[in-house]
């Protein structure tokens, strides 16, 4: 991978972070990543929350701008999941330094935490 890239990516993954770098943000996407796939309504995730809708729609715009929340519509509902394959894509950064190249930390020690 050339520099240019490599520091394109590094970007990408920093601004990823940043937008999860809220109470509120990271809380909504544990909350998607519980509901997936299906995903949640807005209602459902502003009540369950407790987050009103004005805030609750500019956190959901930035998750979906970074790529970490997908959005689909039916009928007149909003339906937002947790974006998985971005979710993994960042994962996979970390544990490419960090369980591969470097063995910071023991791939099998990271099953035994989320699993």
């Amino acid at each position: 991978m050339s520099p240019a890239v490599e520091e394109d990516l590094v970007a990408r993954y920093a601004d990823m972070f940043s937008a999860m770098g809220t109470a509120p943000r990271l809380r909504i996407l544990r909350l998607l990543l519980a509901a997936h796939p299906k995903g949640m309504v807005v209602g459902e995730i502003g009540g369950e929350l407790g987050i009103t809708a004005s805030t609750l729609s500019h956190h959901l715009e930035k998750l979906k701008h970074e790529g970490l929340v997908k959005v689909r519509r039916e009928g007149t509902f909003l339906w937002y999941s947790a974006n998985a394959d971005g979710l993994r894509e960042l994962l996979g950064f970390l544990y490419a330094e960090c369980c591969t190249r470097s063995g910071a930390v023991e791939p099998e020690s990271i099953g035994k935490v989320c699993c």
